[in-house]
């Protein structure tokens, strides 16, 4: 299976310097929508997990504590220069989003977009954000997901062996999997290609 962390880490870095140019645009409104379903208040520290090269940035309400996290040191890099020149002052960590080095309950807001459907073990990803995140604090995913209802077909089980080698996952399900870490699921929102973008709010 290439779908490694360290296949990850290499062939992101490979992508960092396209990133921007092929997902910015498309994706631009999706991370606003997304991040408008958060209840914001000023002085909430914030995490980004898998922030790529911190296209979230530019969305956040300012007056947070914002953290940001990537497996990449070339997305991190790149990160840390749009914190820069949005004058926003960002911890930016080269971090496994499997393995995050803060404590327990740390967070009041925990952001996942386009990291679930690419990890080897999304849920993984998911317990390490419970368990950062405080009583009552939210989780903003956005990603590409196979409709809860209905197992992936056939179709696109093999199709999505050659997306796993070079972008991502399109056979995991949202819902069950941010339930299953522990999450209540507030809101749930399709946000791009009829629905298989969708942008969820849960709470922990």
């Amino acid at each position: 299976m290439l779908n490694t962390t360290s296949w990850n880490r290499l062939r992101y870095s490979a992508y960092a310097p396209l990133y921007d140019a092929l997902v910015a645009p498309a994706l631009r409104r999706p991370r606003r929508v997304a991040l408008s379903q958060v209840d914001w208040e000023p002085g909430m520290r914030v995490l980004l997990v898998g922030a790529g090269t911190g296209l979230d940035l530019p969305f956040l309400p300012h007056e947070l504590e914002i953290h940001l996290t990537d497996l990449t040191p070339a997305m991190v890099r790149r990160a840390s220069a749009r914190a820069e020149h949005y004058q926003r002052d960002v911890a930016c960590h080269v971090m496994d989003a499997t393995q995050l080095v803060y404590p327990d309950e740390h967070f009041d807001v925990v952001i996942m977009h386009l990291i679930l459907a690419v990890m080897p073990r999304p849920e993984q990803g998911l317990a390490e954000a419970y368990r950062v995140l405080k009583p009552g604090g939210q989780l903003c995913v956005m990603d590409k997901f196979q409709p809860d209802t209905q197992p992936a077909g056939w179709g696109r089980r093999t199709l999505n062996v050659f997306t796993s080698i070079i972008a991502t996952d399109i056979t995991r399900q949202a819902s069950p999997m941010i339930q299953h870490a522990g999450f209540r699921i507030q809101r749930d929102e399709p946000v791009l290609m009829n629905g298989l973008f969708r942008a969820l709010l849960a709470v922990k």
